[in-house]
């Protein structure tokens, strides 16, 4: 039995600490905050509730591995799951009014038919094969295994080059990007918006990301997404009361000042004056994490709104930018806040969240680090409101959070591994990197495949 200790009980060090004290290590996690979950946080309020991170889950087979490895159970036993129908829909500058179907690639493919024009649903799903194929190469490498001694072979986009077609074999090439796959593959305003979208919400820039990018957008499209009853935190309700049955030891209010070490290998940690010996320790801490680069941050307005939930309502709306380039620009070029923005409307159907005939509401908007400006939530609700989606008279009150630090980036191979999250190992024996910062990257699934990772990297007692 070897003495483990955690540093962040945040999803990954929860999915983690479970994962260890199964394996029948001494776990101990240290959190400088009050509570656990990280990330995934709760606002409650006049008996309206809100998560405050993540809202929706994809690849849930990740925790369906941690249930089934730390207890035997299904994850369904632990929380409700249910698969959102539809999974999206989206309004456009235009009027055009998309509804995606979940985890139904043909019915994506009909819906953009309907939606932009008959070969555009066909368009669509030649780049979705294409991202079969990164997704096929780059699974086990960055989702499943450590980071490679040698990642050089990850430098390299593997998103194949398409078949080039009339006039379309006279351009030059473009750049293996998201903005290139866009302009060359797909065509026209509205699936061009629904691409970038997809890099957008992970802080990317569809300009610079690689073509590998379109991952993304291929693996909800083919595993789907699932919505927690009672919101997120139910599930890091669930994942800590896992860590409870499997004897972990929380510090909460705990913030650790120094991993020890001695000798090149890690002894323990300091927090203050108090000292916790570990034969191992793992770390989402920032100070633990080399440089990387920067993404965007996410602004969150919670609505809280008079009035019951329309019947028929998507639990997701994505009302898309008035310019999808004026929004680039303003975003990764001029670091100010965009003006008519991509905004993720969440309007889950679950009654646990709000007051009898009344309904709660998420506001998520990809934005620079930094205060918001005056008045900015509010202009949100003029955009909605431009685009056919009024809740202007339906709102209470409304509590934007400040948007937080810039949100760590998925790992993507491309770009001369530009896109690549710090390995779990370091240079220092014992100590791993754990968390959306380190590899596999950010997101939720990605936090819990960094938990599983660095378990396998420690193995059983």
């Amino acid at each position: 039995m070897a003495r483990i200790v955690i540093i962040g009980a945040g999803m990954s060090g929860l999915a983690a600490a479970a994962r260890l004290a199964t394996l029948g290590h001494r776990v101990t996690v240290c959190e400088a905050g009050p509570t656990y979950g990280g990330e995934v946080g709760r606002y409650e309020r006049d008996g309206y509730a809100f998560d405050t991170g993540p809202t929706l889950l994809a690849l849930p087979a990740v925790y369906r591995d941690l249930a089934l490895k730390t207890g035997k159970e299904p994850l369904e036993q632990l929380v409700a799951l249910t698969p959102v129908e539809p999974e999206s829909r989206h309004l456009f500058p235009d009027g055009t009014d998309l509804v995606l179907p979940n985890a139904s690639r043909g019915g994506v493919a009909q819906a953009l038919d309907t939606a932009f024009g008959p070969g555009s649903g066909e368009r669509w799903s030649e780049v979705m094969n294409r991202a079969r194929t990164v997704w096929e190469a780059t699974r086990r490498p960055l989702l499943e295994e450590p980071l490679p001694a040698d990642p050089t072979p990850l430098h390299t986009d593997p998103y194949p080059t398409a078949p080039r077609r009339g006039l379309a074999r006279l351009r030059r090439t473009p750049p293996h990007t998201v903005a290139g796959v866009a302009a060359t593959e797909l065509g026209g305003a509205g699936p061009t918006a629904l691409l970038y979208e997809y890099a957008l919400r992970f802080g990317l820039d569809p300009r610079t990301a690689p073509a590998g990018a379109t991952v993304l957008a291929y693996m909800e499209q083919s595993f789907g997404v699932w919505y927690v009853g009672g919101g997120m935190r139910a599930l890091a309700d669930a994942v800590f009361r896992r860590c409870e049955q499997r004897g972990v030891e929380f510090h909460f209010g705990t913030a650790v000042t120094e991993v020890l070490d001695a000798d090149g290998r890690v002894t323990g940690v300091a927090a203050g004056e108090r000292r916790f010996e570990a034969d191992a320790v793992l770390s989402a801490r920032a100070e633990d994490l080399p440089a990387t680069r920067p993404g965007p941050a996410r602004l969150t307005v919670l609505l809280a709104l008079r009035g019951e939930r329309p019947p028929g309502t998507a639990v997701r709306t994505v009302v898309h930018a008035g310019d999808s380039a004026a929004e680039l620009r303003s975003l990764f070029d001029a670091a100010e806040f965009p003006r008519n923005p991509t905004v993720q409307v969440h309007r889950p159907d679950d009654p646990a969240l709000a007051p009898a005939g009344h309904e709660a509401v998420t506001l998520t908007v990809t934005v620079p680090p930094g205060a918001a400006p005056e008045g900015y939530p509010e202009h949100l609700l003029d955009h909605l409101a431009a685009a056919g989606l009024d809740l202007r008279d339906r709102v209470h009150w409304s509590e934007p959070l400040a948007p937080g630090r810039p949100q760590p980036l998925p790992s993507l191979a491309g770009a001369g591994g530009g896109f690549l999250s710090p390995p779990n190992a370091t240079g220092l024996t014992g100590l791993y990197r754990i968390g959306a910062a380190a590899h596999p990257g950010g997101g939720l699934a990605r936090a819990g495949m960094s938990a599983s990772i660095v378990a396998g990297l420690v193995g059983p007692a």
